[in-house]
């Protein structure tokens, strides 16, 4: 394992968070893929070299794992440009979409070939070998059925190889990756994790430590409560909904449409009218600050209040609870609401993470602080496997 590059990834329904190395590289890509042709038309392809790779992920993905193998994608801002971008359906499960894979490898890819951490990978003709032991996670719905299982050995055992296409700085290049390990969490104890320890696994927060937690995931296409008591999930009493904000987003994205005739490319676009600090709530109509919020309270506000339904039912179930914390980019865009909810009805102990950031990048700081302590654990220094090797010969 000492040639594996650690990896943390949170393959989001809004986006990808990765986090790779020593914490020296991480990667935001927005959650979007579209279908492309291998010779996508540039204007100006002599100045392609100059832009960021981030704006132009286009990429060939050959794996055993996926169901589309071998066909051509456009990842991130450039899918959100065109004519078909595809998103995460409501109701669909992550573990089992080909889109959550091809963000994975398209994400691995691109820190492998990147200038900076050459060092770390064999590089032959300009096919890189990208070795990884990857901490990853899951709804955990899908985990308590146990699809964590096959999306694990759908990633161990293969190579999976990303080809850069019109891309900048790395057309023409290829990676090979392959996992040295995977590690496949639920997202309500990674999320715990990340509340209480540091880096080093290290208790930072003493008052959480013993109490028992409601934690309330808010995600793109499902949300999850973890129960932690005596320090552990208690999966029993966790639970898992198809409830998340994308079918919202659609909505507001839809109305939208249709009353002001501004047609977003996506969920994300309406995620940065609902969060952005200046003019929130308001688009540009013909060329004038129009504002939607009349749209935006009325399907979030009811959104809102089929979350609090949720923590109401958990909690009427786990009396003895002490605080609930929401987190995930779900209850960013919820915050308000589910405040106001809660101060005109039950006044739950709850709380959110005001820093935007560390809510969105929970997840992967939790995978990266899980995967890091499994490698130290693993990993045994050459001395002392030399010394096991000495005591063996002699008994």
């Amino acid at each position: 394992m000492s040639n594996s590059r650690i990896a943390a990834v949170d393959v989001g329904n809004d986006s990808l968070k990765g986090i790779y190395g020593k914490i020296e590289s991480d990667l935001y890509i927005p959650n979007v893929i579209a279908r492309d042709i291998e010779d996508r038309p540039v204007i100006g392809i002599e100045e392609l070299d100059t832009k960021d790779p981030l704006d132009g992920i286009h990429i060939r993905v050959h794996s055993p794992a996926l169901k589309d193998n071998n066909a051509i994608y456009r990842v991130g801002n450039l899918a959100t440009k065109s004519d078909n971008p595809t998103e995460l359906d409501p109701g669909s499960a992550k573990s089992e979409e080909d889109q959550t894979l091809v963000m994975l490898f398209a994400s691995l890819a691109l820190d492998a070939v990147d200038p900076k951490n050459s060092a770390n990978f064999k590089n032959h003709n300009g096919v890189i070998d990208a070795n990884y032991t990857l901490g990853t996670g899951l709804p955990l719905r899908e985990v308590k059925e146990g699809k964590d299982v096959g999306y694990r050995s759908r990633l161990l055992g293969s190579v999976h190889q990303v080809e850069f296409l019109v891309t900048p700085k790395y057309q023409g290049k290829k990676v090979n990756i392959k996992f040295d390990e995977v590690k496949v969490y639920p997202e309500g104890f990674a999320a715990y994790i990340n509340l209480v320890m540091d880096s080093d696994l290290n208790i930072i927060n003493k008052d959480l430590i013993d109490k028992r937690i409601l934690i309330q995931d808010i995600g793109g296409l499902s949300t999850d409560i973890a129960v932690i008591k005596n320090r552990n999930v208690d999966d029993d009493k966790a639970q898992g909904f198809n409830l998340g904000v994308a079918e919202s987003l659609e909505a507001i994205r839809e109305e939208i449409r249709s009353k002001h005739g501004v047609e977003l490319d996506s969920r994300r676009d309406v995620v940065d009218i609902i969060t952005k600090k200046n003019d929130r709530n308001h688009i540009m109509v013909r060329g004038s600050r129009t504002s939607v919020h009349d749209i935006t309270d009325r399907i979030l506000l009811e959104l809102a209040k089929k979350q609090y339904r949720h923590l109401r039912n958990v909690w009427q179930k786990n009396s003895q609870s002490e605080i609930c914390y929401f987190v995930g980019g779900g209850s960013i865009v919820l915050k308000d609401y589910l405040k106001t909810l809660n101060n005109n009805l039950d006044g739950y102990n709850i709380d959110f993470f005001e820093d935007e950031k560390e809510s969105i990048w929970m997840m992967s700081n939790a995978y990266y602080k899980l995967i890091s302590d499994f490698t130290r654990k693993n990993s045994k220094p050459q001395h002392q496997d030399k010394k096991e090797e000495k005591n063996k010969v002699k008994n």
